[in-house]
Parts: structure tokens; C-alpha cells; sequence
């Protein structure tokens, strides 16, 4: 039986989120366990987040400002301040399940678990819970789980699939943080790195609590086509890579690592082979061009294109990346009906 003198200390890292953090904050000084610090730190918000925070009067709640310095930065000023005996981490915009923490608390004294995570439930900017199966995100999360209950094998799910989702679902003993140190930098996959390193130092001790569902986690409106796209997938490679090989025998991590990159390699000359045999080539884009000239200049100028067509393709070897990014202007020029006329042929 646990005993509720042990402290708790959450530590929530706050940027630009004057919308939600009220939801946060409330979600963890609500807590059924009431022997808790919270530390907010507030990661250089220019919106309204500081201001909302300083106007709770809850003594357990202690406030910090400080110039932007990325996630992985505030939590580990947070892990710094944290006095707790177990710490765990919410953002800013997710929110504990009322009972989340003492429930966690039993069942680390029931299995002496030193990092306890659950499953989650997604929710939209307005709150509301996203219930659909075909729904994407949880297309995503319940490939990964049936992964994780097929295979049984917690650190080879993890190279499946994150599906502890988010930094906001880590619960750990303050020893087991001691042990595994800071957050590393990695601005978008610093929880995944983490969970890996606490795999590796506590193999038996990590719980997957997959029957309780006591985080909030928020997914925002809109896409995630962009820069945070394509450096989150980079970073994910170079994770999922570094801790396969880590999981491995020394003796065996040089071939696996030259397997691996070969096959990386492959994959993207593959992909790159596949584009170059379904688009036209520079070469044909540009007669393409010329005909829908010729088609809209008339008569007068059918010589002066052929002209200009065999001259290209006799130059289009050594030169046709330059031709290639000339098209483009002579395409806005050429007037609006003869854009959609090309657009139609490519």
C-alpha cells in the first residue's frame, strides 16, 4: 500500500498556448493526489499564457519566464527545479484524466515500474474527442498498439511505432530520471529518445499501462505538410536507427548498420528512378511548350519554334537544368489562357 506523503512534481512547459493552458493547469491541480508541485515555465510566450497562469493562487503552483529555448531545453530546467519523488511531464496544451496521477502512483508500487505511461485519448482544439476508427491519427495509434500486443516486446514496438504518443505521457520515479539524465535535442522526437534511453536502463521497468486511457492528448487543426514534416522524419529515422543498433550485440551493429543505410540507399534511388519514369523529361516538357506556342502564335512563327526546338534539344544535355528553370518565366509570360493550356498537356 503506497502512502501519500510521496510528492509528485509536474512540470509543464508553456509556450504561446493562452488557449489551453487553463485546461492543463486545472487538469493537474484537480488531481484526486493532492501532494503535488507544479512548475510552470514559460517558454518566452508572447500571447496571453504568462498572464493566465500568475493569476492562480494554488500555493503548489510556481511560475518561471524565460526566453525561448525550445522543449527539451524547459523541461530539463524543469527536471533541475523538480523536488518531487516521482516527476512527470504535461504540455501545455494536453490534459490529465482527473484520477491519472494517484492511479499511477498504485501501480508503480504494484510492479516497482520506475517509468509508467498509459494510452490516450485524442481530442480536438474545441475539446472534442476524436472517435472515428478511420479518423487518421487513430489509424496510426491502433496500428501500433495491435503491433505492440502481437509482438509483446516493448522496446520492438517502440521501433514500430511512438505510441506513447507525447512527452505528456511520461510518469517516472525521481531516481530513474537521475539515472537517465536530460532531454536531448531533438526539437520535435525528444520523448521518443528518451523513452529508448529509459528502455535501456531499466529493461524490466518500463509499464505500458495500454488498458487506461488518462491523457488528453491535443491534436491541432490543420495539416502537417511542412518544415516540422520533414525534420520530425528525420529525426525519427535517425532515432529509430541509433536504438535499433543499440538494442543489438556489439559484434553485430557494424552489419546491421551498413545493411541498414544500404537499404535506405535503395529505397530512395528507387523512389527517385520510379519519379524520372512517370514525368516527362526536360527535353519533352519543352517540346510540349513550343507546340502550344506554335498553336497560339500561328503561321508566322511556326519557323522561328522549330528553330528554337532543334536548338534545344541539340544543347539540352549539358544544359537542360538551366533551360529546364527558364521555362517558368517564359510560362507566366506567355498570358493566362496559354498556362492552362500547358498545364492541361504536362
Amino acid at each position: 500500500m503506497y502512502e501519500k506523503n510521496e510528492r509528485i512534481s509536474v512540470i509543464i512547459p508553456a509556450y504561446n498556448h493562452e488557449e489551453f493552458i487553463e485546461a492543463a493547469v486545472d487538469s493537474v491541480l484537480n488531481q484526486t493526489w493532492e501532494n503535488l508541485e507544479l512548475i510552470v515555465i514559460d517558454d518566452g510566450s508572447t500571447d496571453a499564457t504568462g498572464t493566465l497562469v500568475k493569476a492562480y493562487t494554488d500555493p503548489r503552483l510556481t511560475y518561471y519566464y524565460q526566453e525561448n529555448q525550445d522543449a527539451f531545453n524547459t523541461i530539463n530546467r524543469g527536471l533541475d527545479l523538480a523536488k518531487g519523488d516521482y516527476i512527470a511531464i504535461l504540455n501545455s496544451d494536453d490534459i490529465y484524466a482527473k484520477d491519472r496521477l494517484e492511479k499511477l502512483v498504485a501501480i508503480q508500487h504494484e510492479n516497482n515500474a520506475v517509468c509508467l505511461f498509459t494510452d490516450v485519448i485524442p481530442i480536438s482544439d474545441r475539446d472534442e474527442v476524436f472517435t472515428d476508427p478511420a479518423f487518421g491519427w487513430n489509424v496510426w495509434h491502433r496500428k501500433n498498439r495491435v503491433w505492440y500486443f502481437a509482438c509483446g516486446d516493448l522496446y520492438a514496438a517502440f521501433l514500430k511505432g511512438n505510441f506513447m504518443v507525447t512527452t505528456s505521457n511520461l510518469f517516472m520515479t525521481a531516481e530513474a530520471v537521475q539515472q537517465v539524465g536530460k532531454f536531448c535535442a531533438l526539437r520535435y522526437l525528444h520523448d521518443y529518445d528518451y523513452i529508448f534511453r529509459m528502455m535501456l536502463a531499466f529493461p524490466e521497468q518500463v509499464c505500458y499501462v495500454a488498458e487506461e486511457q488518462l491523457l488528453y492528448y491535443r491534436i491541432h487543426d490543420g495539416n502537417t505538410l511542412g518544415e516540422a514534416a520533414i525534420i520530425g522524419r528525420q529525426q525519427d529515422l535517425e532515432v529509430i536507427q541509433k536504438y535499433m543498433l543499440a538494442a543489438l550485440p556489439k559484434e553485430y551493429r557494424t552489419i546491421a548498420s551498413a545493411g541498414t543505410e544500404r537499404l535506405l540507399a535503395l529505397r530512395d534511388e528507387l523512389e527517385l528512378v520510379r519519379k524520372e519514369l512517370a514525368e516527362p523529361s526536360v527535353t519533352e516538357q519543352f517540346g510540349l511548350l513550343l507546340a502550344a506556342i506554335k498553336y497560339k502564335a500561328g503561321n508566322k512563327s511556326l519557323q522561328l519554334v522549330d528553330t528554337l526546338r532543334t536548338d534545344f534539344i541539340e544543347r539540352a544535355g549539358p544544359v537542360k537544368d538551366q533551360l529546364a528553370t527558364r521555362l517558368l518565366p517564359i510560362k507566366h509570360k506567355a498570358g493566362k489562357k496559354l498556362r492552362q493550356l500547358l498545364n492541361n498537356l504536362r
